[in-house]
């Protein structure tokens, strides 16, 4: 079925309506509609609009708790962590991200970890708020288990999203983000759904073979990017993420894609760096600017965020895409039933 349009606002509205309907307060639902939008705009569907009926059944459920509030639980200086209290992700990740700006403007650098979370969306857009106080920043998070540790075959770690920011003057940040395995599990679940095969290297199956068949890749595990280095990655960031936070591993939490089970009780993390601490923003500025010039020297090279900015241009004026029966889905847990 072809896709309608809707205007971001229209949408960002539907979308926290539903999720107060379905028990989350009003704030966190507007945390994470916002959150939800800011994806459909950079056109990262997969992040956006789709996710509502997860979070729908999730806070039905008693995966996540909509009544939550998250607060400082730890409080040392340039380090802090934040206690999502197992509500939706977004409003506990805003607090962190403001803790980080204010403690980094203080100390230099900081680093906030979040517990008892949940999915936390486009890592990329947790970073909006640091690039815009002029710091370099990273952004990183676990998630239930999808692939094994390297030699193994049983899923133990998330794929595990990252990003990172560097503010530019008179410019757009160059922002980075991506996760650690092969390719993002969405794609296999289409190849699913639509009987095709998957490419070899992208998953092994439940007996840790090699496999092209995406269900069989489903029921087993998907595989790390860069082989072995990949696996380290992925283990790096769990430990940071969930060792220093105390949140759950990958394999202590149940899918993103499922309604009922535990609550993901997963950890983020965010680390704020002031360039005035370190060489000094004009160095910081000449050495960013030499790398890039450097970097687009050379045709075909395309900095990272700039097909976002593009996407979320042309979305602010045409308006978000979006699947009539998913519009109709979230129109329906919103209590709306007409188009008005």
């Amino acid at each position: 079925m072809s896709s309608a349009n809707i205007a971001a606002a229209d949408l960002e509205r539907l979308m926290a309506a539903a999720l107060e309907r379905c028990g989350a307060t009003a704030s966190m639902a507007a945390a994470t509609a916002r959150a939800l939008a800011f994806a459909e705009l950079d056109g990262i569907a997969s992040h956006g609009a789709s996710r509502i009926p997860q979070y729908c059944g999730h806070l039905r459920n008693g995966r996540a708790n909509g009544a939550a509030v998250p607060a400082i639980a730890r409080d040392s200086r340039a380090a802090c962590l934040v206690d999502a209290r197992q509500g939706l992700a977004f409003e506990a990740c805003a607090l962190g991200v403001a803790q980080a700006i204010e403690r980094a403007r203080r100390y230099g650098a900081a680093y906030v970890a979040v517990t008892n979370s949940n999915h936390f969306g486009v890592a990329a857009y947790h970073l909006e708020g640091i690039a815009e106080a002029t710091l370099a920043g990273l952004a990183f998070g676990n998630s239930p288990a999808a692939m094994p540790a390297w030699g193994g075959k049983r899923a133990l770690f998330g794929t595990n999203p990252l990003a990172a920011t560097f503010p530019r003057r008179g410019a757009p940040p160059l922002m980075i983000d991506m996760s650690l395995s092969a390719v993002a599990r969405g794609r296999i679940m289409t190849a699913a759904r639509e009987g095709k095969p998957i490419p070899e290297g992208w998953a092994i199956d439940r007996d840790g073979k090699p496999t092209t068949d995406a269900r069989a890749a489903l029921e087993g595990s998907m595989l790390p990017a860069g082989g072995v280095k990949g696996a380290m990655l992925a283990l790096t960031f769990e430990l940071l993420v969930v060792a220093l936070s105390g949140a759950a591993y990958g394999f202590e939490s149940d899918s993103f894609f499922v309604e009922e089970g535990r609550p993901t009780r997963i950890g983020q993390a965010f680390v704020a760096i002031d360039p005035a601490a370190l060489a000094g923003r004009e160095v910081y500025f000449e050495r960013v600017e030499t790398l890039i010039a450097a970097m687009v020297e050379e045709e075909g090279v395309r900095l990272p965020g700039e097909r976002r900015h593009r996407n979320r241009e042309r979305a602010m004026r045409e308006g978000i895409r979006i699947a009539p029966e998913l519009l109709a889905t979230i129109r329906g847990l919103a209590g709306e039933t007409s188009h008005a």
